[in-house]
């Protein structure tokens, strides 16, 4: 049995990187110019963790508020409405 190793492109690369910047807000993405790939990883798991910040912040605001919310109330059905969204 031969093992078979593929080999990445520069130019496979380079579109991954592209893509890659494509994905991050335009805000971030004029901060970063033309910058090299590990800059742009950099950048890109900076805005993977803010994001994730951002998502535990939601959560626990949520829970909050459905904690201070009757269970069968017209708020608690909105809320609920949009979580299955």
């Amino acid at each position: 049995m031969s093992s078979h190793r593929s080999r990445i492109t520069e130019d496979e690369i380079n579109e991954l990187i592209s893509k890659l910047q494509s994905l991050l807000p335009e805000s971030r993405r004029r901060s970063l110019g033309r910058a090299s790939a590990s800059k742009l990883l950099k950048e890109t798991c900076n805005y993977i963790k803010n994001l994730h910040r951002e998502v535990d912040d939601l959560s626990e605001r949520l829970s909050g508020l459905m904690d201070n919310m009757e269970i069968n109330s017209f708020e608690a059905e909105i809320v609920r409405s949009l979580l299955r969204s």
